[in-house]
Order: C-alpha cells, then structure tokens, then sequence
C-alpha cells in the first residue's frame, strides 16, 4: 500500500520564459486553478494523505501562499528546495527521509491526468506492494515520448526514448509507482550526457528484475503534458470544457477532501472566506448547500 507521494515541482521552465521569470510554472494557471492543483488531486485520489512537493530553490514562499501545509485540506504537506535540476530520480534521493522505509509515488508537476475510470484506476495502482507500476496511455506520435513494449501480463519488456520504429504506441506517463528500493536504485544511478539522472535508467532497473508492471489509461481517458505555452493553452481549453459543460470542477481539492471526509463543512466554509468571491468559492458554497 501506498501512502507517501512525491510532486516533482522544480525546473526552470524555460519554454514558457519570460512568464516563469517570475512566478513557477507549476503556479501558473490551467484555467481557474494553479496548475500544481491538477497533480495534487491525482495523489489524493489515489488516498495518499502524505505528501512531499520539490519546489526551486527561491520559489518556496509564492507555494506556501496557496497550499501552506495541507490542514486545511486533511492532509500533510512537506517541502524540499531543489537547488538545481538533477533529473527525475532525484526526488527519490532528496525524498529519502520523507519516504523512510515506505513505498512510494511520483507525480511530474506539469502532468494532467483526466478519465471516467481514473479514481478506481489510482487506487488499484496505490495497492502496489512490491516493484514498480507506471501508467501508459496510447499517442499518435511514439517518437515524441518514452515509449513501452508490455508483454501479455502486463509486464514491460522494453522501454526506448523517442523511437521511430519501435512496434509500440504506448507512452509512459509522468506518474509512477514504487517500492522502497527506489531509494537504492536512484542513489546507483550515474548521470547522462545531460548531467542528469535518467528516469529510464531507474525503470530499466525494475524491468531487467522483471519486476516493472504497467497499466493504462484506457480509451477515453486524458494525459496532456503542460510543457509550453500552447500546451498550456490546450489544456486550459479542456478543463474549460468539461467545467462549463458538466458543471463540476476538475481538481477541486476541498471537494476531494470531503467526499473522502479527511475534512468537515467547516474547512469548507473556511476554504471559501480565503478564496474570496470567485466560482471557485461559489461552487465550494454547493458543496455544502
């Protein structure tokens, strides 16, 4: 069981200069909440209650703004400053004591998950006791993405960046499930040609001890990547969608709270004083009307 979960939050965010001269890119907004709302409801979701946000060192004021420590949401919230990007398995080296003797999850700061399915899918993945799980979701262009070969038990049996012919559409998103041996795992690892620590490195790792598994997104489901400007647009674009449509928010984290009653009508009411009058504030007030 899963019960600690990391927020990849740092990087410097140059595809969107000069808008993250001066404020994170994950603090940005996808249409009316901060984008570091989207990933922070994902772990929800799947019930981790503990959870560690990597922020740029410098930045971590402008976090504690809008999510100071997680009371006001049930929950725990930790930070750590990143001083400079090291890659992805990083956070597992800056997260050990966090993380402890804990199984853990890895959510990237810019990803977007959206499906019907999803909730039911997060808590499966979050039962996860030993190896490692990633979510794949079918693209129209493998070779813009990490791409995975699964055999019939759902192993995966081979991961390449960006192939052009590789006989796999099945890209594997930014959200990752662990053992506790990432820990070890991630300290082995050696940097890459970009000075970094390779995600792929860490899931080659889990794989060659057959012990790395996958599930998917399914059909109808959503993974956008909010890595530019019109990334950012096109989400933005699909939240307001669904919103305006359907009537519910996506990523309301006080409703997540309360339907899972980690909190009581009281944050709620507490929730809306601080937002002030916004739809935000008045769709917590239907909450609880």
């Amino acid at each position: 069981m899963i019960k600690k979960g990391i927020i990849l939050a740092g990087g410097m965010g140059t595809r969107m200069s000069p808008l993250t001269k001066a404020v994170n890119k994950q603090l940005l907004p996808v249409y009316d909440k901060p984008l570091i709302f989207y990933p922070l409801s994902i772990l929800m979701l799947a019930k981790i209650k503990d959870i560690l946000i990597i922020v740029n060192k410098g930045q971590l004021g402008q976090y504690k703004k809008i999510i100071p420590n997680g009371n006001n949401l049930g929950i725990k919230i930790t930070y750590i400053e990143q001083s400079s990007p090291r890659g992805l398995p990083d956070a597992f080296i800056l997260g050990k004591n966090f993380i402890g003797k804990n199984n853990v999850a890895l959510i990237l700061g810019d990803n977007f998950f959206y499906g019907q399915n999803l909730t039911k899918k997060l808590r499966e993945c979050s039962n996860l006791s030993t190896g490692a799980k990633v979510l794949l979701h079918k693209v129209l262009k493998p070779e813009l993405y990490g791409i995975a070969k699964v055999n019939n038990k759902n192993k995966i049996i081979s991961i390449k960046e960006k192939p052009k012919n590789f006989g796999s559409d099945l890209a594997i998103t930014g959200l990752y499930f662990f053992d506790n041996k990432v820990i070890k795992y991630a300290k082995s690892l050696r940097p890459s040609k970009r000075k970094e620590l390779e995600i792929t490195d860490l899931l080659n790792r889990y794989r060659k001890a057959k012990k790395l598994s996958a599930d998917y997104i399914g059909r109808g489901g959503a993974w956008l990547d909010t890595g530019s400007i019109d990334d950012f647009y096109k989400t933005s674009a699909f939240v307001s969608a669904i919103e305006n449509r359907q009537g519910f928010k996506i990523a309301c984290l006080e409703e997540i709270s309360f339907i899972n009653k980690w909190i009581t009508k009281k944050h709620i009411l507490n929730a809306i004083k601080f937002y002030g009058k916004c739809d935000y504030s008045n769709y917590l007030k239907k909450l609880i009307s």
